[in-house]
């Protein structure tokens, strides 16, 4: 049977309901008839302008809040990617046809993200449903139109109770977050120097508090003309998520300085971590450099793969010795350790997965993008090859999970 071609345009436009479509920056590109009518505007109104250009808030409602509470809900699409459901709102619109009258509206708005082939969103879908009749609860007579008047008055009163506390919590995370972040930056110190080596360092926190500050990288000098680099990721977010990091990278690096290798000192982190709440599940890459015999041994812990850049433009993940995360064993087992030649400009580059996973989305293809982008930029220095990686792989909405980088020319 022959598939049928479909107008998506069509359908769009006869979409029963209100249904709008804005861009990340609020601005209109297209609306269906529902909402051209319900709204009480033509297209040429509302195609390329800004929402609130469009339906400013009523100047006479000193507690109006749609304006502030529908902006935030779209944001936070465009932040992390998924849908917003929002409270029931009152939003009055100005008369098209008669300035400064203003008419009493109810809605119950949901916003959807359009996510484009490279995860970002690329559309905000907004939908409405106008219940101004319902809160009115006209219609009815006598007891039964006094009763409803009452039901619907209580759920709209709860709602707005809903959404003030809602908007409490995101004031407490906002806090937590800033706390959070601060206590990562004292963690998280620029790096002395590796001799004369050349390294980068980048710490990207996400959006919003989800995930946030479980992320760490660590440089440690090491006897002869040898460093030790690390990077992790710890579950969880906020102080909680910060204060783990904190301790497991201070006992990696100081397990790295007397550990004959990197599998010793993941062993002796991995024993450590299994006195530590919240330290389950935390992944770890450790590689230790010598440039005396030109070699880099590494091992990982449920770590995405180091990756090496050689100076003729090829690539190569260090993905030959990986072991599950921290405590993700009942006993104790010795971790596996992998060794590989380089030569000199090389380019040696770990990162947490903030740098390369997406939602919906395979990590061979967030690799395979780490790769090109390494090629395309790999005879930049580190500080220019770091900026251009986290400008080619991350959204620049940001993340919903932080990101941790370090490269360093071998």
């Amino acid at each position: 049977m022959r598939k049928p071609q479909i107008d998506y345009a069509a359908v769009f436009h006869a979409l029963p309901g209100m249904v709008a479509l804005l861009t990340p920056d609020l601005v209109y590109a297209d609306a269906n008839e529902d909402f051209l009518r319900l709204a009480g505007r033509t297209r040429e109104q509302l195609l390329g302008r800004y929402i609130f250009d469009v339906f400013p808030e009523n100047p006479n409602d000193p507690a109006a809040a749609g304006m502030r509470e529908t902006r935030e809900s779209m944001l936070r699409v465009v932040a992390t990617g998924e849908r917003d459901t929002m409270a029931l709102l009152r939003y009055d619109i100005e008369d098209s046809e008669r300035r400064g009258r203003w008419v009493e509206h109810f809605w119950s708005p949901v916003n959807a993200p359009v996510l484009g082939r490279d995860g970002r969103v690329v559309l905000i879908v907004h939908r409405v449903e106008e219940v101004t009749e319902l809160i009115r609860a006209r219609g009815g007579t006598g007891s039964d139109s006094s009763r409803a008047r009452v039901l619907e008055a209580e759920l709209y009163t709860r709602s707005r109770e809903l959404q003030e506390v809602n908007e409490r919590l995101r004031r407490a995370h906002a806090r937590e977050r800033e706390v959070a972040l601060a206590l990562q930056a004292a963690m998280l110190p620029a790096p002395t120097p590796v001799g004369h080596h050349r390294a980068a360092v980048r710490y990207r926190p996400a959006v919003g508090t989800l995930n946030v500050c479980g992320d760490w990288y660590d440089l440690v000098d090491l006897p002869g003309d040898r460093i030790a680099v690390a990077v992790g990721d710890v579950v969880g977010h906020g102080l909680e998520a910060a204060g783990v990091m904190g301790q497991l990278r201070s006992a990696l690096s100081a397990a790295a300085r007397v550990a004959d290798g990197p599998a010793r000192a993941l062993e002796a982190l991995g024993l450590y971590a299994r006195h530590v709440d919240g330290a389950e599940s935390t992944t770890v890459a450790k590689t230790f450099i010598d440039w005396g015999t030109h070699t880099l041994t590494y091992s990982s812990a449920g770590h995405p793969p180091p990756v090496l850049l050689h100076p003729d433009g090829t690539v190569t993940f260090l993905d030959r010795a990986t072991d599950p995360p921290l405590g993700a064993r009942p006993e104790h087992v010795p971790r596996p350790e992998a060794s590989t030649s380089f030569t000199e400009g090389a380019t040696l580059v770990l990162y947490t997965d903030g740098l390369i996973e997406r939602r919906h989305e395979d990590i061979d293809t967030g690799l395979a993008r780490l790769a090109d982008s390494l090629v395309r930029h790999g005879e930049a220095g580190p500080e220019a090859l770091a900026d251009a990686l986290l400008a080619d792989l991350l959204p620049p909405t940001g993340t919903t999970d932080d990101t941790a980088l370090v490269i360093i020319r071998l």
